[in-house]
């Protein structure tokens, strides 16, 4: 009987462990890190054959980078967090993690993966890490994201940093194909984000947050959404016009760029949150379809 109280009197240590290290996992948004990490791994192997070692290595540093400007995210926008239905349950926002601890925790995993990334890759892939870091936590979190529609296009720029940091990581440099993938990813992030907006509309406006779809109407969001998706198709056409890629990479393009146009054309014509969803959870296959047909490509 003693020991059976004693285990229920100790049996809630490890449920408070558990959950702080899932919050803590939680404010590096890995389900957004995934897809930026397999983006810096596909360049890699587009620049190159880089060794096991250096691919860990690289993709850790992101990972702490990409997770130490979460924090930072989760920290600035704690108070419209608290007001909105999809991320009210956010560590921060819920309570359950201080905004002290999250803006030391973002800043410290922020600080460890430039000096990793520095010491295990090479300088300029830290500085471009860094540069990725400073946009989003910074440029898009705390200047852009509430002062203006246009926050989702110019903050995406941090978004698209990953793959130079993939290349740099192999060459020491960056080269021409390496723009175009960072402006490939660049081009993909409105279509992706709007589509998402226009989901979440209402929220965006209760908040005040200055979204496309809240400014501008659903209309504009639309439209500006098929537009990119037709500058998105032009970019990726890009590394088999200047002979980077050949077949391999261009029937996948043209086939995954069509279906994005299609899907943006529909999308312009229903005016449904059944269509924006359906492009919203396309493009996430879309960009990793992309870079995976391109590592086909240089790999083959």
């Amino acid at each position: 009987m003693e020991a059976s109280r004693a285990t229920a009197v100790r049996s809630p240590a490890p449920l408070v462990v558990r959950q702080a290290v899932r919050d803590y996992v939680s404010l590096t948004k890995p389900r957004v890190q995934s897809l930026l990490l397999f983006t810096t791994a596909c360049a890699m192997f587009i620049a190159g054959d880089p060794t096991v070692e250096l691919v860990l290595a690289t993709l850790f540093g992101g990972a702490l980078s990409a997770g130490g400007s979460g924090a930072i995210n989760h920290w600035y926008d704690r108070d419209i967090d608290a007001e909105m239905e999809r991320t009210a349950d956010r560590p921060v926002a819920a309570g359950r993690i201080s905004p002290r601890a999250a803006l030391t925790f973002g800043i410290v995993l922020g600080a460890v993966s430039v000096l990793w990334l520095a010491l295990l890759v090479n300088p300029l892939a830290a500085a471009l890490s860094l540069a990725g870091f400073l946009g989003y936590s910074i440029g898009y979190t705390v200047f852009l994201k509430r002062s203006t529609w246009q926050n989702i296009v110019w903050g995406g720029a941090a978004g698209a940093i990953p793959p130079l940091v993939g290349w740099a990581a192999v060459t020491g440099s960056v080269s021409g194909l390496a723009i175009i993938l960072f402006f490939i990813v660049f081009f993909w992030t409105p279509p992706h984000f709007w589509a998402l907006s226009l989901l979440m509309k209402d929220e965006y406006e209760k908040v005040g947050v200055p979204m496309l779809p809240v400014v501008r109407g659903e209309a504009e969001t639309r439209r500006q959404i098929l537009l990119y998706s037709v500058l998105l198709y032009a970019v990726t056409q890009l590394p088999f016009c200047v002979g980077a890629v050949g077949i391999v990479y261009l029937i996948p393009s043209m086939i995954l760029g069509l279906g994005l146009i299609g899907l943006a054309w529909n999308l312009k014509r229903r005016a449904d949150r059944q269509a924006a969803l359906r492009l919203y959870l396309f493009s996430l296959l879309y960009l990793a379809a992309l870079f995976a047909a391109m590592v086909a490509d240089v790999q083959l």
